[in-house]
């Protein structure tokens, strides 16, 4: 968490107050409640009243998908297709893969360039194949494994009257994001990816747009997500979307800067190492590197052994380990989305670690290489 994160949720657990209790104290915690709608509204290009807070990212994909396909099918049952980004999130394919099981969703997959951005062609065709059957098209901003922005107003342009979802959690408050001049219908963001508190995110959704809600309780968010809410936690996302946007200029070149040399760290110490996600617009701490010759679980436990953290970006389900399918998305092999690590990297990373890498790769590799090889 950022310092001003931290100070204000230090200063907001100190109240005592439901927002939507009627007595003084409750008007007072209302208050900073909407100062904070109000802050992050600014920072997301949105209006105040159409940022609706949730407990999570997850939450908030959960009801843009389930309630924009419930209302539209409870119109027109006809219109029962989802459209989502091959490599979306699981917090986007498992809502629509559960749609797809129990409520008769139709689901289709936008195909992915090698670079890592959507096909634009790809979907023009599935739109227009589908008319009038499509309940909504989700394209996240950026990929998590990847670091690519997608071209999120050409999808818009495109949906015309169609609901397009987007999935903004890993681009705010690192990239331009904003939510008027995109033209979506709705999008998701996180005070966690920034710098806030875990437990707290917020979807925002069009004025005027009613959606079918997945919780049912109090009527608090517009009667859209029911529920006490974490006032402490929404003050302290305000403070750290305040902060972040106004620091993202300078962050942006900062980080972008240790990606760049992590880069060349890594392609002097690896020659055959293939990096992946090109897009004309990148997320600026991303980096997805193939290891050919390796396993990546290996590769994980090696560099943490060597106090150095990455991720696979591969889902493991009941023990048994999958390639990732954003990797398989852009056209890498089996073999090669499980030789693949992602690096994350953000503000408290410094140049010195970046060289411990640069120095300690090449050794992890080929033990990996080696290990990989008396498992055959």
């Amino acid at each position: 968490m950022s310092p001003v994160a931290i100070k204000a949720l230090t200063a907001a657990m100190a109240k005592t107050g439901n927002a939507s209790s009627l007595h003084t104290q409750g008007r007072s915690v209302r208050k900073d409640v909407e100062e904070a709608r109000e802050a992050i509204a600014l920072a997301s290009g949105a209006r105040p009243n159409e940022i609706i807070f949730t407990g999570s990212g997850t939450e908030a994909n959960n009801l843009a998908v389930k309630g924009f396909y419930w209302s539209a099918t409870g119109q027109n049952p006809q219109r029962n297709v989802i459209v989502i980004a091959a490599f979306e999130h699981h917090a986007i394919l498992e809502p629509v893969e559960w749609l797809e099981k129990h409520e008769g969703a139709v689901l289709i997959y936008i195909p992915i360039t090698p670079s890592g951005v959507v096909d634009l062609d790809a979907l023009a065709t599935i739109i227009t194949s589908h008319a009038g059957k499509i309940a909504l098209i989700s394209v996240m901003h950026s990929n998590n494994e990847l670091g690519t922005v997608q071209p999120i107003a050409e999808v818009v342009k495109l949906a015309g009257d169609i609901p397009v979802h987007v999935d903004a959690v890993q681009s705010f408050g690192k990239v331009g994001f904003n939510f008027e001049e995109l033209g979506a219908t709705s999008a998701t963001i996180s005070a966690h990816k920034i710098g806030g508190p875990l437990g707290v995110a917020a979807l925002i959704l069009r004025r005027g747009l009613d959606i079918t809600p997945i919780l049912h309780g109090g009527g608090q968010e517009r009667d859209i997500r029911s529920g006490t809410l974490n006032a402490p936690a929404i003050v302290a996302f305000a403070a750290a979307a305040t902060d972040v946007i106004a620091q993202r200029d300078v962050n942006y070149k900062k980080v972008s800067t240790l990606r760049e040399l992590l880069k060349e760290k890594i392609a002097h110490s690896i020659p055959d190492a293939q990096f992946n996600g090109d897009a004309p617009q990148m997320l600026p701490g991303v980096l997805n590197v193939t290891f050919p010759g390796t396993e990546s679980d290996s590769l994980l436990l090696l560099l943490d052994a060597e106090g150095i953290c990455s991720s696979t970006g591969s889902a493991c389900s009941a023990g048994v380990q999958r390639p990732s399918h954003v990797l398989m998305a852009i056209g890498l092999s089996e073999d090669q989305a499980r030789s693949s690590l992602r690096f994350s990297l953000g503000l408290t990373n410094t140049e010195a670690e970046i060289n411990e890498v640069g120095e300690k790769i090449a050794g992890v590799v080929a033990r990996a290489q080696a290990a990989l090889v008396r498992s055959s």
